[in-house]
């Protein structure tokens, strides 16, 4: 039906030259000798060129002979010889009257039944600014790294600083409790300045991996709060991914738990301790347990001045929607932080102890 309703070669040229004008890339039609048979619109539009100066004219004689490229020659005789196709070949070059553009070229070879002569369909492309905004982009993420790296190095240094101040503070009160609080205080300067730390040495990635997060944590708390004197490990168990929110979370549960057992569940001449911390996976599911084998549960009155601890391990738990629960004996501690689809979930997640105070 095609071929009947423009068997005369005029309507056809007609058809043909007005799907050129129709697309909207800039066009050329070429024959095999690569002189222009027909342009486009957009392409007079786009290099400020003339019928005149364009029509029967060779490619490379074409916009201050900016196509006489080798490569783009030897690309172009492949498609006569070989009838494949080119995708995206990139031309950079000063044109004139538009300036230095860089141009994705495309090119067809049109078949024929006669066989007796072919055609190429070249495009052009200009993606000048779709380049420049993404090296403008690129140069923005790098600026950007710069900037949050120097930051996090200065956060990371004024952290030591107001840990360094409160430690000569509490050396200087004479009040035992106002002395334990800054104490207290300090470690948590710490331990912020641990997970800062690791998050920012393992946030390159996007997810955080929990193993090496956790075993770093507890390894700068062993290094602060551990005397030499004293014989304690802590071992960290289990992996698996989160987001950097979610990883900043569970690290501040893991140093404040680790922090109250080193604090409340050895003595001085402890040898032999050890606190273990555990995250496990059950498919949507985890549970974070952070346990010792120290002396068990603190008295009443220990418990009462660890409060603000408690306050930040359930406020921590609830963004996190899981379930604090604490088991204490005379073999040691175990704190759980369990985030479990309760009916759906693991059978070992299902029968969670009742939520106690953290000591």
């Amino acid at each position: 039906m095609f071929k009947q309703q423009f068997s005369d070669a005029q309507d056809a040229c007609a058809l043909a030259q007005a799907i050129v004008d129709t697309v909207r890339e800039p066009m050329l039609v070429l024959d095999r000798e690569l002189r222009v048979i027909a342009a486009s619109r957009s392409f007079y539009l786009l290099f400020s060129a003339k019928p005149t100066e364009t029509l029967g004219k060779h490619l490379y004689d074409l916009g201050d002979r900016a196509f006489d490229i080798p490569a783009l020659d030897t690309l172009l005789g492949n498609i006569l010889s070989s009838q494949i196709a080119m995708d995206d070949f990139e031309v950079e070059h000063d044109f004139p009257g538009i300036g230095r553009r860089l141009m994705l070229l495309n090119a067809r070879k049109v078949f024929y039944e006669t066989g007796t002569h072919s055609t190429i369909l070249l495009s052009f492309e200009d993606v000048t600014r779709e380049r420049d905004l993404t090296r403008c982009n690129e140069e923005l993420l790098r600026q950007k790294d710069m900037l949050l790296e120097e930051f996090q190095h200065r956060v990371g240094n004024s952290l030591a600083i107001i840990a360094s101040i409160i430690s000569l503070k509490a050396r200087s009160v004479g009040s035992e409790e106002a002395r334990r609080h800054l104490d207290d205080t300090r470690d948590r300067v710490i331990s912020f300045a641990a997970i800062q730390r690791s998050l920012h040495t393992s946030a390159a990635s996007g997810d955080i991996e929990l193993g090496p997060h956790f075993s770093k944590l507890c390894q700068a708390i062993s290094h602060l709060m551990i005397g030499d004197h004293q014989r304690i490990r802590i071992e960290t168990r289990g992996t698996g991914r989160v987001t950097c929110r979610e990883a900043e979370s569970l690290g501040l549960i893991v140093t404040e738990l680790v922090i109250n057992s080193l604090k409340h569940a050895f003595t001085e001449d402890t040898t032999g301790g050890l606190i273990t911390v555990t995250y496990d996976v059950f498919g949507t599911d985890w549970k974070l347990s952070v346990s010792d084998n120290g002396v068990g549960k603190p008295s009443a009155a220990d418990q009462s001045k660890s409060g603000l601890g408690t306050g930040i391990i359930k406020a921590l738990a609830k963004q996190l929607d899981a379930q604090l629960a604490t088991v204490a004996g005379p073999q040691g501690t175990t704190v759980s932080v369990t985030h479990a689809t309760f009916g759906t979930g693991s059978a070992s997640l299902s029968a969670v102890p009742a939520i106690a105070d953290v000591a």
